[in-house]
């Protein structure tokens, strides 16, 4: 890249970020005593939905020990009782990619596929209620019965062991009782239950701004991809939750930007997640 275009690049960054600062303060008053509010708020629902502020101990599915404050900050154990395993890394990095896709206007709904208990969900539910926004909704899709058994038809995912833990199957009413908990279970929030090949190419998403998929093995992650990126919106965010970490996932995503001339830049989240914005001229 020419030193001309490195520096358009750098003022088009400048006025990018003067204006999602322009549009924060003007749209929606995020200074002073109100700020600091919607601050407090979303870091206690972050507290609470990562089982941080109450120390939750891991499920005795992996392993018996105490609650460990690295693990939760990275994700790497699953909570007996908190509302997401996501881990307080990727959970910060969702609300700044929501507040984002606000602050910049993207047009879109928010969608998760594979949910566990819903709290990125309702996060991104809990963000939507801090700014006061009441024309974007947020999708929450799983099968809600756990992970399906390897598909012969997907190799990358032979052997995957998903399927054998019951911990991971978390009923729809529950999830939605752990919405109503927060008070955030709402016309705002759509569910869609059953396998993702099945529930997406019908949903009536419309544009999206945040596509968050945890769905763990290869086709749950090509299924969401094939079915749902061309709906996300020029400047809107890709969020891959598993990347570093289930091969099958990795390679999906590989699979699909490869084939799709996708060369937007992979930004690392925690040291497992990662997401990329999409541009005008991706896929």
């Amino acid at each position: 890249m020419g030193l001309v275009a490195q520096m358009k690049n750098r003022v088009l960054k400048k006025m990018r970020s003067l204006r999602r600062v322009i549009v924060a303060v003007v749209r929606f008053r995020n200074v002073g005593s109100l700020r600091l509010l919607r601050d407090r708020y979303l870091q206690l629902m972050l507290d609470c939905l990562t089982g941080s502020i109450y120390q939750d101990p891991p499920l005795k599915a992996l392993g018996d020990g105490s609650f460990d404050p690295t693990l939760r900050e990275y994700g790497w154990d699953w909570p007996s009782v908190a509302h997401s395993m996501i881990g307080r890394r990727r959970m910060g990095n969702l609300r700044l990619l929501v507040e984002r896709a606000l602050f910049d206007r993207i047009p879109g709904d928010f969608i998760e596929t594979g949910v566990w208990r819903g709290g990125a969900c309702i996060y991104m539910r809990a963000v939507l209620e801090a700014y006061g926004v009441r024309d974007r909704r947020v999708w929450v899709a799983d099968s809600f019965a756990g992970l399906p058994p390897p598909d012969v038809a997907y190799p990358a995912d032979a052997g995957d062991k998903f399927h054998t833990f019951p911990e991971l199957a978390v009923p729809l009413e529950t999830v939605k009782c752990n919405f109503e908990k927060y008070g955030l279970l709402d016309d705002q929030v759509i569910f869609l239950k059953g396998w993702f090949k099945d529930t997406l190419p019908a949903a009536a998403t419309g544009p999206l701004a945040i596509l968050r998929m945890d769905g763990d093995m290869y086709e749950s992650t090509m299924d969401a991809l094939t079915h749902l990126y061309d709906r996300v919106s020029p400047g809107g965010y890709v969020i891959i939750d598993d990347y570093r970490v289930v091969d099958g996932c990795r390679k999906a995503v590989d699979e699909f930007r490869a084939r799709r001339g996708i060369a937007d830049e992979l930004v690392e989240i925690d040291g497992v997640g990662v997401y990329w914005q999409k541009t005008r001229h991706s896929g």
